[in-house]
């Protein structure tokens, strides 16, 4: 697999302005050298997310989310690392580079053939049976031309015929999940007679389907998606996403439904920030992709067993993501009806009301087990500490945590702290660090990158005994070899390093202290360190002299150091 040059990384964070990434999605304002917003990524009511132009770094001093232009836009838009670099560079027409060998040249073919067939089976549509089963459902020829809905023709190669008239080759179309029956030597189109659904991925690029039967010809189950591909995994993937993201960043929410039909019809309805998962349940990609798109996940099932079963695995998926300042919500609904039904029985509005009243997750979390043990007994409350426990040691650290556990601690009617390990912090606190002459080294480094061309000579630091120490002499060695970049630059080429989260803490301590001479604290700071470098030689040398004579060369450097010190007074 090719890879992204690390100097067109630092290259594009130089060109990039991270105002008007961040500022393209947040309200900000101006406040000295640096913007402030309310952090997107916790709730909150007095701004703490600091933007810095200079740096081209952004830092939350409430949940400590932290970054570049990248880191922000993976964030924030819910996109992989390759993506949202493709995503920047794209916006100021930056085409690019790969290291290495070519990226495979099928996965280019794999969006291409996606692409041609969603095309061929939109253009089938207009004259399809699939057109009075949509005017049936009450879908307008705008919605299905928003969702681009398109229809399988009858037959075993239409598509196949098509797509070989394209240039494509049978490989190509099986290798992207366009095909059925190539194991046996015998390829037909997957999808027939079918009213077609392209899955998008989060840039709006079609990747997969989802094909209804019609009724007539059925050889199939009724809803058939296609199978994993390079391009499509079910359990990665959430239909209507493309479509639903503004709607979901402006109202903070997203709500998960169980079919196409719902994602549409709630559309149609004004109700535009649905999804849906693909024929599985909820899983721990999809419950990380949902909170990434709103802080507020709202899940929709049907009241029945099947409907409280699919709730409970999507409780399983949601609890280790519920950092501070996210939340969920469970609407069961009525018997006999779903998203799509309701809002054409009853509008909208009705729907939305049911929505308002959807269950928050811990109620919903505590009346789930309740209902397993006798509340009223010794042995029924034990029995509710055991199952509930061990799903509440996966939830983050933090209040949402210690509130579930304090509300078993209650319904348990336990006189005595329920036990819990201690978790580690998903995200370092925001305090400044204790101001150590490394740390200030270090800092100062962060914040002007271009001062460590004045520190020469530095290989004392590897023979200094310190905390820290590796990592400042790692840092001007790494900022040597890479000279003019920004401190949002630093952070992110040196994202994979174990070092990294002592950068990000350091790096934000600097947006807090900007009025500092950064030259003059460098140097003072290089120099006391190069004095106790100094100091801690002429120890370990003496303490050698009192156990046995130092020869020649040991002699000469403890005079060189107790001279250097003594001018250095």
């Amino acid at each position: 697999m090719s890879r992204i040059p690390e100097s067109f990384i630092a290259d594009l964070l130089d060109r990039i302005d991270i105002v008007e990434v961040i500022g393209s999605r947040l309200q900000m304002k101006r406040a000295g050298r640096e913007f402030h917003a309310l952090c997107p990524f916790h709730d909150e009511k007095t701004p703490s997310f600091t933007v810095s132009p200079q740096k081209q770094f952004y830092h939350c001093f409430g949940c400590g989310a932290h970054g570049t232009a990248i880191g922000f836009t993976m964030e924030y838009d819910g996109l992989d690392f390759v993506d949202a670099i493709e995503e920047l560079a794209r916006s100021i027409s930056l085409p690019v580079p790969r290291e290495g060998a070519p990226a495979p040249k099928i996965d280019t073919d794999l969006f291409k053939v996606v692409a041609a067939a969603d095309q061929f089976f939109r253009r089938q549509l207009k004259n399809s049976p699939a057109v009075p089963y949509l005017k049936n459902r009450g879908i307008s020829g705008a919605t299905a031309q928003e969702f681009g809905l398109g229809y399988a023709p009858k037959g075993w190669n239409g598509l196949m015929d098509y797509l070989r008239d394209q240039g494509f080759s049978k490989e190509t179309m099986d290798n992207a999940g366009l095909l059925s029956g190539t194991e046996k030597g015998r390829a037909y189109d997957r999808f027939r007679d079918r009213l077609m659904f392209p899955i998008n991925d989060r840039r709006g690029r079609p990747v997969a389907f989802g094909g209804r039967t019609l009724g007539s010809d059925d050889d199939g189950p009724k809803y058939l998606n296609s199978p994993e591909t390079p391009l499509f995994h079910k359990g990665r993937q959430l239909y209507g996403l493309s479509n639903a993201m503004a709607a979901c960043r402006h109202g903070g929410e997203v709500m998960v439904v169980e079919g196409y039909m719902d994602v549409i019809g709630l559309a149609q309805a004004g109700i535009r920030d649905a999804v849906a998962t693909l024929g599985t349940a909820t899983t721990s990609d999809h419950a990380e992709l949902l909170f990434r798109t709103a802080p507020h996940v709202i899940c929709c099932f049907d009241g029945d067993n099947a409907g409280r079963r699919a709730a409970w695995k999507a409780v399983e998926a949601l609890l280790p993501r519920l950092r501070e300042g996210r939340q969920a919500s469970f609407l069961f609904l009525p018997q006999g009806e779903d998203p799509d039904s309701l809002v054409q029985n009853k509008g909208a509005e009705a729907f939305l009301a049911l929505r308002q009243a959807a269950t928050p997750l811990s109620d919903y979390f505590f009346d789930h087990f309740s209902d397993q043990v006798d509340l009223h007994s010794l042995d029924g409350r034990s029995r509710l500490v055991a199952l509930a426990r061990p799903a509440l040691e996966k939830i983050p650290d933090g209040s949402f945590r210690d509130l579930m556990f304090e509300r078993l601690q209650r319904t348990a009617r336990m006189e005595r702290q329920i036990s819990r390990p201690p978790m580690e912090r998903t995200r370092q606190s925001s305090a400044p660090a204790r101001r150590t002459l490394v740390r200030s080294a270090i800092s100062c480094l962060l914040a002007q990158p271009e001062l460590a061309a004045k520190v020469e000579n530095a290989g004392f630091l590897a023979q200094l005994d310190m905390p820290g120490v590796n990592l400042l002499l790692k840092l001007v060695d790494f900022l040597h070899e890479r000279p003019n970049l920004k401190t949002g630059s630093v952070i992110e080429l040196w994202d994979d390093r174990d070092e990294a989260r002592h950068l990000v803490k350091l790096a934000a301590s600097i947006l807090l202290d900007e009025e500092t001479d950064l030259a003059a604290e460098l140097t003072d700071a290089i120099e006391a360190l190069r004095k106790a470098h100094l100091k801690q030689r002429v120890t370990q040398l003496q303490e050698k002299q009192t156990r046995a004579d130092l020869d020649a060369e040991e002699k000469h450097e403890l005079m060189a150091c107790l001279t250097e010190l003594a001018s250095a007074r």
